[in-house]
């Protein structure tokens, strides 16, 4: 069986970033890159639209076009990608061994770049507007036009939530934070700060009920979970804030995780098994950015050709 210097598991800006820097190392990097909604990968951002705070692009880009370029990029010097899943691996010998459902492949050294994915409702309410004015990122979307000088509203009750309220006061002309409790998770600091800002109201105990508009969202209707009352507010925005999942569960008893399941590394993308590295939302629950990813991408691929130098 052919041994890979590298290989690469999941793709997004962390897996094509590492990956044109391995190739350009002479690394000669395969990338499993995953499935996606079309038969390809390319992480969350092929279901995203305007990208505008990625830098190079100063008219902004669609997520699905600036993956393709990345991709086009880490394949021009050599990168092989194939759209597989990863499922199974074993990282308790050398070479590390990896499973599609079709092969097995063996690498001296891996870089993980599985990713995260947000949280959602799951309801047909989210589902009708989502990226047509529903989001699961503030910061990604919320300077987009059709947020500014409108009224915004997010979903949650923890740190997050109130992060991005606060946030969206910069853009919105109101923000309202709906959670289902009135108790909230949020520290104590956090929740204050929100209380304080003249922009934020609240709607508690409250869940999303429906959503309405032409093409791009106009208002929602949110019950009260107590009385069953309903009523619509205007909302040309919703920010879903209930989380995230990290997309790690393949590497359970194969590497260190978290108490969330995010992988653990030494921050410089080093895992408890040395020659496996980890870049991108798989590990970073606090900035979730593309050029965040790609820069870990980057780090990655120099620590892994400078793993594999070492063993020479």
């Amino acid at each position: 069986m052919d041994i890979r210097d590298v290989i690469i598991i999941g793709s997004g800006p962390s897996g094509y970033t590492a990956a044109t820097y391995a190739s350009r190392a002479n690394l000669k990097p395969l990338v499993l890159g995953g499935f996606m909604e079309g038969g390809q990968s390319g992480g969350q951002l092929m279901t995203t639209t305007e990208v505008e705070n990625f830098p190079g692009f100063p008219e902004g880009i669609q997520g699905p076009e600036l993956m393709q370029k990345l991709r086009q990029q880490a394949e021009r010097f050599g990168t092989d990608v194939l759209d597989k899943d990863v499922i199974k691996v074993d990282f308790s010998s050398r070479p590390f061994r990896l499973w599609t459902d079709e092969e097995e492949y063996s690498a001296r050294a891996v870089i993980i770049s599985t990713g995260s994915a947000a949280k959602r409702l799951k309801t047909e309410a989210e589902e009708r507007f989502w990226n047509k004015g529903i989001s699961a990122c503030a910061t990604c979307d919320g300077a987009l036009p059709i947020f500014r000088t409108k009224p915004i509203a997010v979903i949650g009750g923890g740190d997050t939530a109130m992060e991005e309220a606060l946030y969206l006061t910069r853009f919105g002309s109101q923000v309202t934070i709906i959670h289902r409790r009135n108790e909230f998770r949020a520290s104590s600091i956090m929740l204050e700060r929100a209380k304080r800002h003249p922009k934020i109201q609240w709607k508690t105990p409250c869940a999303l009920e429906n959503t309405f508009g032409n093409t791009l969202l106009e208002r929602i209707e949110i019950k009260n979970v107590s009385t069953e009352r309903t009523e619509q507010i205007p909302a040309n925005g919703l920010f879903l804030a209930i989380g995230h999942d990290p997309n790690t569960s393949l590497f359970r008893d194969q590497i260190d995780l978290d108490q969330a399941g995010y992988i653990a590394t030494d921050g410089h993308t080093r895992t408890s098994v040395p020659g496996v590295f980890a870049a991108g939302d798989c590990v970073d629950h606090i900035y979730r950015q593309a050029i965040t990813a790609a820069g870990q991408g980057c780090m990655a691929a120099i620590q892994a050709g400078r793993y594999l130098e070492s063993l020479e």
